[in-house]
């Protein structure tokens, strides 16, 4: 318990660092309890045998309100939402709805199962905008590592990709008319942290990690799978605006990702944000380098996602 409480008291000093005084953390906390609707547990997906849940926290009071999809790391054969949730704080601060997302893991499923499931979940908020207060001209997706691909992925991969056929959804002009392939979802912003950005590099040669190839396992067509939920493979003009946070001296995730991803999206002409961390390995930044980093999301989301219509 004490450590959950320090946990908290350290994501809200790099929310807000001008807050020093306990009584003005406590009175946060208890506003907070009261200002929110938690609904943990809700099925978006059913599929392998698997049911495929996320988590919904939202303000109460009228809506629609911005919403972060966030999406856990693990190199998407470990993690789970429930570890996540101190991440999602900031977001809580600036009165977001925030969206928590589990996903079918390697042992359940292999590739490209979680990049359908994050997918799923985005197409799961559409359609379910009007019960919760989601707006849907202002929704970020975001994650760390793996999470990071799947924020990418979940944000810019077309329809016509074809990794949505798996998901439940309904046309909503409301119809009735059961649309899982064509229509689009749109993503206002994605906040990547030190996410991958090219699967098949992590595959073979001096960047392969076992992760990796974990997730692909033995598929005969791990390549052309790989390439398909490479985030590298769909930058073109019109994406909406990605930052990338990543420490330049990754291990786990090359930084090179980051920068091939920068370097992608400014030839498309697509907003984008890269900042680097400098000696900043995969994740587990210092307190002053996370708060240079939120400072740059609360910026960047304020230039690209506040005035959304």
């Amino acid at each position: 318990m004490k450590r959950v409480a320090i946990s908290v008291l350290l994501v809200l000093a790099i929310v807000s660092p001008g807050w020093t005084q306990s009584d003005d953390v406590a009175s946060w906390a208890v506003e907070a309890g009261l200002s929110y609707r938690v609904v943990p547990d809700v099925v978006y997906l059913q599929a392998d045998g698997h049911e495929s849940k996320l988590d919904v926290i939202v303000p109460r009071g009228e809506g629609p309100h911005p919403t972060l999809i966030y999406i856990h790391g693990g190199g998407w054969v470990g993690g789970s939402k429930e570890t996540v949730l101190l991440r999602q704080l900031p977001y809580l601060e600036m009165g977001w709805a925030v969206v928590n997302v589990g996903y079918r893991l390697a042992r359940v499923a292999l590739a490209p199962a979680a990049v359908e499931d994050a997918r799923c979940a985005l197409r799961w908020v559409h359609a379910n905008a009007e019960e919760y207060g989601f707006d849907t001209n202002r929704i970020v997706t975001s994650g760390h590592s793996a999470g990071g691909h799947l924020s990418l992925t979940t944000a810019i991969l077309p329809a016509s990709a074809g990794l949505d056929r798996r998901c439940p959804g309904v046309d909503p002009s409301g119809t009735g008319r059961v649309a899982t392939k064509d229509i689009e979802m749109s993503v206002a912003a994605v906040v990547n942290w030190f996410g991958i950005t090219d699967v098949g590099d992590l595959l073979e040669g001096e960047n392969a990690k076992t992760y990796a190839v974990a997730w692909m396992g033995s598929l005969p067509d791990r390549e052309e799978i790989a390439e398909r939920v490479s985030p590298l493979t769909y930058v073109r003009p019109g994406l909406p605006p990605i930052l990338t946070i990543h420490g330049d001296a990754d291990l786990i995730v090359p930084y090179d990702h980051a920068l091939r991803l920068h370097a992608a999206l400014e030839k498309a002409g697509v907003e984008n944000q890269l900042h680097t961390v400098p000696g900043g390995g995969h994740g587990g930044f210092s307190l002053e380098q996370s708060i240079e980093a939120f400072a740059v999301i609360k910026e960047f989301l304020a230039r690209t996602v506040s005035d959304a219509e």
